[in-house]
């Protein structure tokens, strides 16, 4: 029974590292998108028989890629990416969330958001006001932002206090349930946008072995279910 569990788990933890590996291409041309991996840890448990134990591989923990990924030139007035490894702050009805994706449009209310309307905040945790009557909109490398030459406000950039913390909340969303601190090492880039870091080439080939990890894993799955099988006809018999 143990060579059964043993073998599921690892099936269980290539089935979802498959499913991390499709949503990456999926996301490929996604804005600020950043690639999620699987990590495997071992699990050892006590069984009875001259073994002792049972060591099974457990994938239980997802992994958050934050290399960055290529800038593209838009030359759009409110697209805006980070070199660096900041994040946006947005505000969310969930609650404040981090992003790489900076393409964002003023509202009703004159106030940047993301395109599923989630507010830019500033560095004080306040919605980025721009003048509906300005006719030139600029951002500086260090995050000020200023209408026609009048400083309105300075754009914030945080990092999470512990990078094991981030919870992916929708595509480009992030949680950090550990808090967050001020950037201190982020250059800002008006007219372009960050695209995702996901390379297609080392995706597919990942699919390719997890595939033919999990056949692998498949095949001693029914060879040792005939086992079994031939050996309980061989007792009962």
């Amino acid at each position: 029974m143990s060579t059964g569990y043993v073998t599921l788990t690892r099936q269980v933890g290539l089935m979802r590292e498959m499913q991390s590996v499709a949503n990456n291409l999926a996301n490929m041309s996604t804005t600020g998108f950043r690639k999620e991996g699987v990590i495997f840890s071992e699990v050892v448990r006590d069984v009875e028989g001259p073994a002792g134990s049972v060591s099974m591989g457990a994938a239980r923990v997802r992994n958050i890629d934050l290399q960055q990924g290529a800038l593209t030139a838009t030359g759009g007035q409110f697209d805006f990416a980070i070199e660096g490894d900041a994040f946006f702050m947005l505000a969310t009805p969930n609650g404040e969330r981090l992003t790489r994706a900076g393409v964002f449009t003023p509202n009703a209310a004159s106030e940047l958001v993301n395109p599923d309307g989630h507010a830019l905040l500033d560095l004080g945790g306040a919605p980025v006001f721009v003048p509906p009557d300005a006719r030139q909109v600029s951002l500086s490398s260090d995050g000020t932002l200023t209408a026609d030459g009048r400083p309105l406000t300075q754009i914030g950039v945080f990092v999470p206090a512990d990078r094991n913390d981030l919870q992916r909340e929708g595509g480009t969303l992030f949680a950090a349930e550990g808090g967050v601190e001020p950037a201190d090492n982020a250059r800002f880039l008006q007219g372009f946008v960050e695209g995702s870091n996901v390379n297609p080439l080392l995706e597919i080939s990942r699919m390719i072995e997890v595939q033919r990890s999990y056949e692998i894993g498949q095949s001693f799955r029914n060879k040792e279910s005939e086992r079994m099988s031939k050996m309980i006809e061989t007792l009962t018999g």
